[in-house]
């Protein structure tokens, strides 16, 4: 039987700039493509749970702009719920603004919109969605009160609660002892814990400091260089998929989506951050966000 996974958080429109580098300040640099793609770390990830087999249901905001539309019909065309997606009239929807460099390097600036506005009115939708849930799914680019009160739910209800603690910085202190799974990359567990995380020892050590603040499993994404676990039970490395990179936008959101409906079906920790970093892996050989997002029969492939 299918999972069934809740995305409580943001839903952006990405406006995506390539250039050979990026500009220094007060420099202008001629740049090459530019094309528009739903996004938003909230909305990627439901749109990637979806693609992996799961019933996905997602909560958050929009404006009442001419990406609304947009947004909410990419959502819909992957086969996510979107009836707990409130259009705000007073906001604009967000956007994000990404700009790719010659390694197809990211650098990303969010105006938030409507995501900031989410509130107790879709908290309470998620209580509301939760209900037979398997896992929720949060990140960082909504107010921080409105996914800690979702999480505590959550665990109230015995769901599995996956959180990824992006953008760095932002993440609450209250919330290590509510999550099962903690996911950031490099940058973000270096925010979390101050250790430099460069390789495996030092990823592992950021894990463990994590773990001690009541996280029941971390998994550090490393990018190109793979993926390390720990939990009380379990720890190990999961070495990179040799892919040939296109575009990195959203391959942390296809990761924790696919290991998200691993765990959710009952798999271990260590099966489910490998399906996370094969799908990751798999986001970044295309190009946009949602549109980047494998299938399950992608990932499977890519696991034998």
């Amino acid at each position: 039987m299918a999972p069934t996974v809740v995305v409580l958080g943001s839903i952006n429109m990405d406006l995506i700039g390539a250039a050979p580098r990026l500009p220094s300040p007060g420099e202008t640099v001629l740049g090459g493509d530019f094309y528009t793609a739903p996004g938003g770390k909230g909305a990627n990830q439901a749109v990637a749970a979806a693609r992996m087999g799961a019933s996905v249901r997602m909560v958050g905001r929009v404006g009442t702009d001419l990406f609304a539309p947009q947004l909410l019909d990419s959502l819909r065309a992957s086969g996510v719920d979107v009836s707990g997606v409130m259009e705000d009239p007073d906001a604009a929807s967000g956007v994000a603004m990404i700009l790719l460099d010659a390694s197809r390097e990211n650098r990303i600036l969010v105006a938030s919109g409507a995501n900031m506005r989410c509130d107790d009115t879709q908290v309470d939708a998620v209580k509301s969605a939760l209900d037979g849930a398997d896992a929720l799914m949060l990140q960082c680019e909504i107010p921080a009160a409105a996914s800690l009160k979702a999480a505590r739910i959550a665990k109230e209800m015995g769901v599995h609660v996956v959180w990824d603690p992006a953008p760095a910085g932002a993440f609450p202190p209250e919330a290590y002892g509510l999550v099962d799974a903690l996911t950031p990359n490099q940058a973000e567990a270096a925010a979390l814990t101050g250790i430099d995380v460069t390789d495996v020892a030092s990823a592992e050590s950021a894990a463990r400091a994590l773990v001690q603040r009541g996280v029941r499993a971390v998994v550090v994404k490393m990018g190109e260089a793979g993926a390390f676990y720990l939990s009380d039970g379990d720890s190990g490395y999961v070495p990179p998929f040799e892919v040939e990179a296109v575009d990195t936008v959203a391959a942390g959101d296809a990761f924790g989506a696919a290991m998200t409906c691993a765990l959710a079906e009952g798999k271990s920790l260590s099966e489910a951050v490998r399906s996370g970093a094969a799908a990751g892996a798999l986001a970044v050989t295309r190009p946009g966000a949602q549109d980047a997002m494998p299938t399950r029969a992608d990932v499977e492939a890519l696991l034998v």
